[in-house]
């Protein structure tokens, strides 16, 4: 465990060493005069804590949290946040861990397996009073029932390695090409 750790750890922040200051670089300046303290964790601290749950065998994000991070593996992350704090920077890292798995080594195996899945925003009764996704999400039905939100699709070959994601309107079919 330990070595996977340290392994995973460096690869992301060799990764982050290289996307951070370009990043930064590009993003517009915030008008509004915020505090900006700069966090305690670093953004591949993050990325590996988000990453390595998924090696768990935690169903719930708060326990392996709480339990594993504050916890067990403590000495690897010396200044871990409280919970609610990483929660609150999880949505800082969501561009830089798309582009990190986009940007892994992936086998080309010419076998290919497709799947998606539907991601509520809200309940289908209260669709209309969303204001975060309004003309983004729209509304549909799975085999589940109803629903308004998106369909995430992920394409993944024989191995099990992620080939490639896309999420998308909950009105596409499942038949269409998602290249």
């Amino acid at each position: 465990m330990d070595l996977t750790l340290i392994s995973l750890f460096c690869v992301i922040d060799d990764f982050c060493q290289e996307l951070l200051p370009q990043w930064n670089a590009i993003l517009l300046e915030d008008t509004n005069k915020k505090r900006n303290k700069p966090s305690q964790m670093s953004t591949s601290e993050i990325m590996t804590i988000m990453i390595y749950f998924h090696k768990s065998n935690y169903r719930n994000f708060k326990m392996y949290y709480l339990h594993v991070i504050k916890g067990s593996m403590v000495k690897y992350f010396p200044n871990s946040v409280s919970y609610n704090r990483f929660v609150e920077l999880m949505p800082s890292i969501l561009l830089p861990l798309c582009f990190f798995i986009a940007a892994q080594g992936k086998t080309a195996t010419g076998i290919y397996f497709v799947d998606s899945t539907i991601l509520r925003v809200c309940h289908e009764k209260r669709a209309s009073q969303n204001r975060a996704f309004k003309g983004l999400a729209k509304k549909s039905k799975s085999t589940m029932g109803w629903y308004y939100g998106f369909k995430l699709h992920i394409i993944v070959n024989d191995m099990g390695e992620l080939m490639a994601f896309k999420m998308s309107k909950a009105t596409t079919d499942d038949r269409v090409r998602i290249t």
